[in-house]
């Protein structure tokens, strides 16, 4: 059992990022992109958030520290709702169709998706991940998914505002109205 324990958790994100490169190439062309430091700003910090959740060991002790009870009920919780949050941002990134990029970009023929998903928040593909990585955080049990989860909330939260941005730049009254009515990531809340 414990080889479901230690593979579970990155055979899913594994799956979810081929996916994610698979999908990749059917985008419309790019009008306007982030920088690449600017990308840095955000990958960086992601990279090391799935790191803590990743490596078996903490590299600093205090990371190791358990929070949550080593038992298989707090593991198929944790691994739940990392699945849940995967799909919630396979069926967003589905929905957005070829308007989508990895990086902070305006598309030509851009268009604003207010349905689905994204009638439920702004920014469906980060509320998928940001579950996902508190299902992982919550399997891992220890500080060191604290801190990941911390790393990604900060690492999304900033690209994000930078998303918000261009899209009031591109759509005007029409975005303004669209915040207003629904929540960046958490449905009715935030």
């Amino acid at each position: 059992m414990s080889l479901v324990y230690r593979h579970t958790i990155p055979a899913l994100w594994f799956t979810w990022a081929v996916y994610w490169l698979v999908v990749s190439r059917e985008v419309k062309v790019t009008v306007r992109r982030e920088s690449v430091r600017s990308r840095l700003l955000h990958i960086v910090p992601l990279a090391v958030a799935l790191g803590l959740l990743w490596v078996p060991t903490a590299p600093i002790p205090l990371l190791g520290i358990r929070i949550v009870p080593r038992a298989a009920w707090a593991f198929w919780v944790g691994a739940s709702l990392t699945l849940a949050g995967l799909l919630f941002s396979v069926w967003a990134r589905a929905y957005l169709g070829r308007n989508w990029s990895a990086v902070v970009t305006l598309k030509q023929d851009h268009e604003l998706i207010t349905t689905g998903p994204y009638s439920l928040v702004r920014h469906p593909i980060y509320t998928g991940l940001l579950l996902a990585f508190v299902g992982s955080a919550i399997a891992r049990g220890t500080v060191a998914g604290v801190v990941a989860v911390a790393l990604a909330s900060l690492a999304l939260w900033r690209k994000l505002r930078m998303e918000e941005r261009w899209m009031g730049e591109q759509f005007g009254e029409k975005y303004v109205a669209y915040r207003r009515r629904v929540a960046a990531l958490v449905p009715f809340v935030l």
